[in-house]
């Protein structure tokens, strides 16, 4: 359940929320609960009434390395290149069922079923939208504004649409996930509370955050089982509090300790001394906000995944701050010093952190849960009559 997105904190839907569930159970994947399990997977021996016992942490695997990675990688490179462009929807496709395939829980893998001609689709589709904007802009503001205005409002439909095919090429155990939603709450989510943000001054930024997300996991679902999430928005209050407190606790500490710079710049000093000084300030500045990318994802992932549930099953994140760090950094200088060809590595490199700090803990048996959804699935069937056939890849 890969993500496209590395790092950094994106309240689309491809980090934190359901797809990157698929993408991350990823983002940068962010109702009624409907599972119903059978009497005798629960049933008490001594009274013959259900008893519904918490089963064994589930922990996710990866079991991909940076080798094997590499090798699809820089095949889906090249052939990209080769071909303008238009092998990137097998590549993606190529891409998300090797992380799929070894990202496993409890013994079993997920599956990615996506079809690279209905992405490509998809592409084209982005490419003219956009292509369109440029050129009428080009041709004339007031007609650009106006195709502005036209992507605004189908941004949050194609959003929509694109989070339904990747759920629902997603499965485990044969079982299929999928998402639903609806035009007007599609609309308010994902126009209107960015707009909210917008006007705020992003005061409200966590408040927009924690509505995403909600709408993301709950509209979510695993066979005919939807997930549930219960984060607050006073939650991610403290969490983005948190993040703010430690980045201007940096920029004091560093403003105390090149005080005397400071004072001679503002004060018209120069000299080749002073500017040395003033670049490594400014390196200094870069380096910790870098730094406050890891301290995010992993407030923001643990945050997330510790109020997600799927029925009466339950999930856990105990990402490490500081290990995210030490993966980012080091990412970082490899991918610098090997101009690039680390990329696929780092990537791994993240991932399996990532996944590998979560854990899934059943309330009973996970096969009788597994049984059970396998069998509403095939009674309700899975209808794609309101599933576009293709892929955004937003």
């Amino acid at each position: 359940m890969p993500a496209d997105h590395e790092y950094g904190i994106d309240i689309s839907p491809t980090n934190g929320d359901l797809s990157a569930a698929v993408t991350t159970i990823n983002n940068d994947i962010g109702e009624p609960m409907t599972t119903t399990f059978t009497a005798d997977a629960f049933e008490s021996s001594a009274t013959g009434q259900m008893a519904q016992v918490p089963g064994s942490p589930e922990r996710i695997s990866f079991t991909g390395s940076g080798s094997e990675y590499f090798r699809i990688w820089i095949v889906n490179l090249l052939l990209t290149i080769v071909t303008l462009g238009i092998y990137s929807a097998w590549a993606k496709v190529r891409r998300m069922r090797y992380f799929y395939d070894n990202t496993r829980l409890a013994g079993s893998s997920f599956e990615y079923h996506g079809d690279p001609i209905s992405i490509l689709k998809g592409r084209i589709v982005a490419v003219v939208l956009f292509g369109g904007y440029n050129l009428a802009l080009r041709y004339s503001p007031l007609l650009g504004l106006a195709m502005l205005a036209v992507l605004i409002c189908l941004v949050p439909w194609l959003l929509w649409k694109s989070l339904q095919f990747k759920l629902y090429n997603s499965s485990y155990r044969g079982i299929r996930f999928g998402f639903r939603g609806t035009a007007s709450r599609v609309y308010f989510v994902y126009l209107l509370l960015p707009f909210v943000a917008l006007i705020s001054l992003y005061l409200a930024l966590p408040f927009v955050h924690q509505r995403i997300k909600k709408f993301q996991h709950e509209e979510s679902r695993y066979g005919s089982t939807y997930f549930s999430f219960d984060a607050t928005v006073g939650n991610f209050y403290v969490v983005y509090l948190i993040g703010l407190g430690v980045m201007v606790a940096g920029l004091v500490v560093l403003g105390l300790g090149f005080s005397g710079t400071l004072v001679a710049v503002f004060g018209g000093v120069k000299g080749p001394k002073i500017a040395m000084t003033m670049m490594v300030l400014i390196f200094a500045v870069y380096a910790w906000m870098f730094m406050l990318i890891p301290v995010m994802m992993t407030l923001i992932q643990n945050l997330i995944w510790n109020h997600t549930k799927l029925g009466e099953l339950r999930f856990t994140s105990d990402m490490k701050w500081t290990r995210v760090a030490f993966i980012a950094i080091t990412n970082v200088i490899g991918v610098v010093l090997t101009v690039g060809l680390f990329m696929p590595f780092a990537r791994v490199r993240m991932m399996k952190y990532r996944l590998e700090s979560m854990s899934m803990v059943p309330h009973g048996s996970l096969d009788n849960f597994i049984a059970t959804a396998q069998t509403e699935a095939t009674a309700a069937g899975e209808g794609m009559a309101d599933i576009l056939d293709f892929d955004m890849s937003l």
